[in-house]
């Protein structure tokens, strides 16, 4: 078993109902911890509420921390800021949820919890209108390159992927390339084989953007045998890109079929399912 100090290696974001089980079973034998540790795991068993969809019982375990909080719990406070601010934007209430996190940010910065201020820095860019939303992406860009803290350095694959597609959706293309390439870099380095694949996709997709070709099909071709239907749509795109057409339809065709089955992709972009379905189908 993991050492119960050590809770927050036992994340599973994809798993929230199985990481509270097991919080709650180190919240069962945390009697002989002090107040800022079962307050600190509080927080973490609300945020796994929250990943649930269990927002008033998130909101409910939140408000036993919020009862419990004093001056000698500074940590506690700043995870309790971060998690209710989470509960609050993964309800849709973005507006509710931006002063716990401005709130954690500036307490975090005071007391030089560099992870937890990128945290908040990441969170408020979330919040933010597009307008503002790259400069606190910057903000905590420049606290992760900067930090002494290897933990807050952690953070800066999942940034430079956020600035990259803040640059995209602004049309600077040049820009977003240049931090994809970084992202590459550093997963390179740190990441594991699957993250590495995702950052060469991205650097492919930017260099369609780009309308170099040929470079973005030599990245996709070395990653394609490993995945499945955005590696296949990318081909498909830049097939069709320069006119080969009927090489394209089966790229469409594999990605159609393995996109549909993306739950999220069906709710949030059905007229990309809708086109590459259209695509994939043969004349």
């Amino acid at each position: 078993m993991v050492d119960q100090h050590d809770f927050d290696q036992l994340w599973d974001y994809g798993q929230p109902e199985a990481t509270e089980h097991q919080f709650r079973q180190i919240l069962d034998n945390s009697q002989d911890k002090d107040t800022n540790y079962r307050l600190q795991l509080l927080t973490q068993i609300a945020r796994t509420q929250g990943l649930q969809g269990k927002f008033e019982q998130a909101h409910q375990t939140l408000n036993e921390v919020e009862s419990q909080l004093s001056d000698s719990t500074v940590l506690p406070r700043i995870r309790y800021l971060l998690e209710r601010g989470r509960v609050f934007n993964s309800s849709n209430s973005p507006e509710k949820a931006r002063p716990y996190f401005l709130e954690a940010f500036d307490l975090a910065q005071a007391a030089g919890q560099d992870f937890y201020a990128v945290d908040a820095a990441h969170m408020i860019a979330i919040v933010e209108p597009p307008a503002e939303q790259l400069a606190w992406d910057l903000k905590a860009l420049h606290l992760a390159e900067n930090s002494p803290s290897a933990r807050a350095r952690k953070w800066l694959g999942s940034l430079y992927n956020n600035i990259g597609w803040t640059y995209h959706d602004m049309a600077r293309y040049d820009d977003a390339l240049n931090i994809f390439e970084k992202a590459l870099a550093w997963q390179q380095a740190n990441g594991q084989p699957e993250n590495i694949r995702i950052a060469q996709w991205c650097v492919a997709r930017m260099l369609r953007s780009l309308g170099r070709i040929p470079e973005a099909m030599t990245i996709l071709r070395e990653i394609e045998p490993h995945d499945g239907g955005y590696v296949y749509e990318e081909l498909g795109e830049c097939l069709l890109l320069t006119n080969r057409s009927a090489e394209a339809q089966p790229y469409f065709a594999l990605a159609y079929q393995a996109l549909s089955k993306d739950s999220w992709l069906a709710a949030n972009e059905p007229k990309r399912l809708e086109r590459l379905s259209m695509l994939g189908k043969s004349n």
